[in-house]
């Protein structure tokens, strides 16, 4: 065996071969970049729907991974769903499942083997990229290049074997041992982390005569097993969730491609009868195996996973550091700046929530004069704080690969509203100062003060929680209530402000606490036009979602 390996390597083009594989790693990642800016916001929409029940998930995992051409990247976004709380087990492995079916698209698309046509897709797809009159012109043409690339790439590999053809002997090791050919599509996928290039590698060793079909199909299993490496990796840094989550992923592939290794005779015949063609033989081996696997397991989700949690337990629960972000994740947004959008939105949404429980510890400071709890609200100003610098790092790690001018609008539409939120936490921190001074000085507002200030505190509570559900739920009926909360607050804040001074004038109110008083309700009023600010946010998503449709 070693023998006939040096042979190979020595007569065998290996640099043609190399490139090829390039070619064609590098055609699968621009076709999948591109179609992704061309997708826009409608992706980041997409990726807010995973959760649901299994046969959404199966169909949104294989939609996205066709849109992105890439299941690895699919399974590190569930992954880090996963991890950061967005998807709970049960839906991530259905999505794992679709994707499954969608990688296998390529495969599909590489088996109709029409490279001549693919380079007029290339001259086309330059001309677009280089001359388009817009960026969807321009995306589309790289789309085209990358599409090209997919069949020039496979040609190259195919070109620099041509030579074994007629030689299958070199491989009867192989051929007499199907075995030997799924350990070698685990290895090499688990090396270059590259699942369709060990498919195309598979297909142009096929179509050379050089392997049997029963052993290209047992490699196309061991390319299965060896694809989940990513997901492996990607939860390696995460919690016991994400790890489950990866977990659930081999284990589907190991228990799929171990059950079809001993039917692999009735299996091979099966695939013989879909084509007379071995490489649309080897894609279809390839398709149906993902098929089958989904189908046997979709019954059984929910006992599956109970399984992995039997196996894979959570460990002892570890009390939840609050200041740290929960939503963010870097493999988000170094596979889909989508992804990565969706997760400032969400972590933003939990900023705010801090904020909204800030304001509420607010009035009982004051309302109450529950002294005890202003250095809570002190602390949860430095929370909030902290927080707003970790989602500012992080958006700007997603905007540096956003590439359309929708997406790009709608990160910074986001951080503005952390900035708005950020504000909301200063103002309550004015807040939670001013009750420290009445303390400190024995200050107390009389009933009707009292009661006003709660009338104002009410209404930016309001504000604030209808500004957050209309962000999260992107309603903009809710933004619109907002609005008018804003307006009744910012009159309120006119009227109070003017009643106080006529009871400071008569004398009914200590000029000190006047002053406290008046201090509190404009840090009020001023909270109120940050949750404005928050709301306006759902009119720009409406307003891309708008331009999205007209498109």
């Amino acid at each position: 065996m070693l023998t006939q390996f040096i042979y190979i390597l020595r007569e065998m083009d290996t640099l043609k071969l190399l490139g090829g594989v390039a070619l064609l790693i590098y055609g699968i990642k621009t076709m999948g970049d591109a179609l992704q800016s061309l997708a826009g916001d409608n992706m980041r929409r997409l990726l807010a729907s995973l959760t649901g029940t299994p046969a959404k998930g199966i169909a949104v995992g294989a939609l996205v991974t066709m849109i992105i051409q890439s299941s690895s990247a699919t399974t590190v976004m569930v992954v880090s769903f996963v991890h950061v709380g967005l998807m709970n087990l049960a839906q991530a492995f259905s999505v794992i499942m679709g994707a499954n079916i969608g990688t296998t698209i390529v495969a599909q698309l590489i088996a109709f083997n029409i490279t001549k046509y693919s380079i007029v897709a290339a001259i086309v797809g330059m001309i677009l990229a280089l001359a388009g009159r817009n960026a969807k012109q321009r995306q589309a043409g790289a789309g085209l290049v990358g599409f090209a690339l997919l069949f020039i790439g496979m040609d190259m590999m195919q070109d620099a074997m041509n030579f074994l053809r007629g030689r299958a002997e070199l491989f009867i090791g192989m051929n007499d041992k199907p075995i030997y050919g799924l350990l070698m599509g685990m290895l090499v996928t688990m090396a270059v982390q590259a699942s369709s290039a060990t498919v195309g590698l598979t297909m142009a060793m096929a179509s050379q005569g050089l392997l049997e079909l029963p052993t290209a199909i047992a490699i196309i299993f061991g390319d299965n097993i060896g694809t989940t490496i990513t997901a492996v990796l990607a939860s390696l840094g995460g919690n016991r969730a994400a790890k489950q989550a990866a977990a659930a992923h081999v284990m589907f592939n190991v228990i799929g491609s171990c059950i079809l290794m001993f039917f692999l005779n009735p299996y091979t015949a099966l695939i013989r009868a879909t084509s007379p063609d071995v490489m649309r033989q080897v894609a279809n081996s390839h398709s149906l195996f993902n098929i089958l696997n989904t189908v046997v397991f979709f019954p059984f989700v929910k006992p599956y996973t109970e399984l992995i949690k039997k196996i894979f337990p959570n460990g002892p629960q570890v009390a939840v550091v609050p200041q740290e972000a929960r939503f963010l994740d870097t493999h988000l947004a170094e596979v889909s700046p989508a992804a990565g959008i969706e997760a400032v939105r969400k972590e933003m949404v939990s900023l705010g929530e801090i904020a909204l429980a800030m304001i509420k510890d607010c009035r009982r400071v004051v309302i109450e004069r529950d002294w005890k709890s202003i250095p809570d609200v002190l602390m949860a100003e430095k929370n909030i704080d902290h927080l707003t610098h970790a989602i500012i790092r992080y958006a700007t790690e997603v905007g540096q690969k956003v590439q359309t001018r929708d997406l790009s609008l709608l990160l910074n539409s986001c951080v503005s509203g952390v900035s708005d939120i950020e504000r909301m936490g200063d103002h309550g921190e004015n807040i939670a100062e001013l009750a420290q001074y009445m303390s400190e000085h024995k200050l107390k507002f009389s009933h009707k003060a009292t009661a006003e200030c709660d009338e104002m505190f009410q209404l930016v509570v309001a504000a604030i929680e209808k500004s957050l559900r209309a962000l999260e739920e992107e309603r903009s009926e809710l933004s619109e209530e907002v609005m008018e909360l804003e307006k009744k607050t910012d009159e309120m804040e006119r009227v109070l402000r003017a009643r106080h001074i006529e009871r400071l004038n008569s004398g009914k109110c200590q000029p000190d606490v006047g002053v406290v008083f008046i201090d509190i309700l404009s840090n009020l009023e001023r909270v109120a036009d940050h949750a404005h600010n928050v709301a306006l946010i759902v009119n720009d998503i409406q307003d891309i979602h708008h331009r999205q449709a007209v498109k």
